[in-house]
């Protein structure tokens, strides 16, 4: 995939979360902001933990951008952990000689974490090593990565927006739809980012509920992408096809177990003539259209010019006050999992992450197939490629 490829680093309560985007052609304006703003989403919500109140997240820009906009060059960004000053010793990249308590190793695997299999695959008796890195705490990194995806993506007319669909058994019926200017509509600072204020209502009595319990919830959101142009991805060769790289994008979100595009699920309870969406033409402005988007906007993996949807499905977070059984990995006796600071619901947290990860992949397949070493220059062919649609 050429262009718009990305690393993260960084460990949760280590010094920061540290992200190196390559592929962004230059003179793209960037407003640092935006980027602000999109992590500050992504710490809001109903039912967030502890460490959204410690951690205000802002990035920091190390290079590949001068003068508020790209070089061309690799965009490194910094996100400090304010929790640091409280783990220098126990994190030290440097050998210390510290008390056992301050170690703090962890050898009780939490189930539903990666606490024991990343023990086992990495060979290590403290599950220190692998919590750090596998906490959530890393998709701040990749919501501000998102954010640079946004704004190129916004100067080819490409917005992306979500909302709630449902938190544990409180969900939008099926058989209402709402456009995408009220999915961009809602209140940012809304408990929940549902679109429905009744069903809101019910969500944070939920996620009330839940808490009280010492238990947690999960749920679903949707992500729509609208003024994606017909012809990203490819059905030529499977790991092309933009449907795949999507479901993947947003299953790699930190405890998604299921990904829909369009219609989903509903796709295998229907009757096809229902299911495909049939196509019409208008003259007057020469193109395609479809009065329905079952497909999800993606047809064959390539995109078809309807709105892009998919769904991320969260499990319930699995570190609870209400504790599982689990076994010490040194004297493998049993014990009731420990409870470290965390949250009762990310459902509304998670569509942000499933926004910006849905931006990161269409800017990765637009730069595949526009190109571009400057934004005048991915405009100039993207114009092209404009024009050959209306001579179809």
């Amino acid at each position: 995939m050429a262009g718009f490829e990305f690393v993260t680093a960084g460990e949760s309560h280590g010094k920061g979360l540290v992200a190196v985007v390559s592929g962004i052609p230059a003179n793209l304006p960037v407003d640092l902001t935006l980027i602000d703003l999109e992590l500050k989403r992504r710490q809001s919500g109903y039912g967030r933990g502890g460490r959204m109140k410690i951690e205000k997240d802002q990035i920091k820009v190390i290079s590949g951008i001068r003068q508020g906009r790209t070089l061309g060059s690799p965009v490194t960004l910094l996100i400090e952990n304010r929790d640091w000053t409280n783990w220098e010793n126990t994190l030290s990249a440097e050998p210390k000689e510290l008390e056992e308590k301050e170690l703090r190793r962890v050898t009780r695997p939490r189930p539903g974490h990666a606490d024991l299999a990343g023990a086992l695959k990495y060979n290590t008796h403290d599950l220190r090593n692998i919590l750090e890195r596998s906490s959530a705490r890393e998709t701040a990194a990749r919501v501000a990565i998102g954010g640079f995806a946004k704004l190129f993506l916004h100067a080819f007319q490409i917005e992306i927006a979500s909302h709630t669909v449902s938190i544990g058994e409180v969900n939008l019926p099926l058989n209402r739809s709402y456009s995408f200017e009220q999915i961009r509509s809602i209140y940012e600072e809304a408990e929940v980012r549902c679109l429905d204020p009744e069903i809101a209502h019910r969500m944070v009595e939920s996620i009330k509920k839940v808490h009280l319990a010492g238990d947690s919830v999960g749920g679903c959101f949707e992500v729509v992408a609208r003024g994606v142009p017909a012809g990203l991805g490819s059905h030529v060769a499977w790991d092309r096809r933009l449907d795949g790289k999507l479901a993947q994008a947003i299953m790699s979100i930190h405890a998604v177990k299921a990904v829909e595009i369009g219609a989903g699920v509903r796709s295998g309870l229907i009757l096809g003539s229902a299911m495909h969406d049939a196509i019409s033409y208008d003259s007057a402005h020469h193109r395609f259209y479809r009065e329905t988007n079952n497909a999800g906007g993606i047809e064959g993996g390539i995109s078809n010019g309807c709105d892009i949807i998919v769904r991320g499905h969260i499990k319930p977070i699995p570190t609870l006050r209400k504790p599982l059984k689990s076994v010490d990995i040194n004297t493998k006796e049993p014990f009731d999992a420990a409870y470290e600071r965390s949250d009762t619901c990310v459902v509304p947290a998670a569509g942000v992450i499933g926004e910006a990860m849905t931006a990161i992949i269409l800017a990765q397949f637009f730069l595949e197939k526009f190109g571009g070493d400057s934004l005048e220059e991915t405009v100039r062919n993207y114009n092209g490629y404009l024009e050959q649609l209306h001579r179809f």
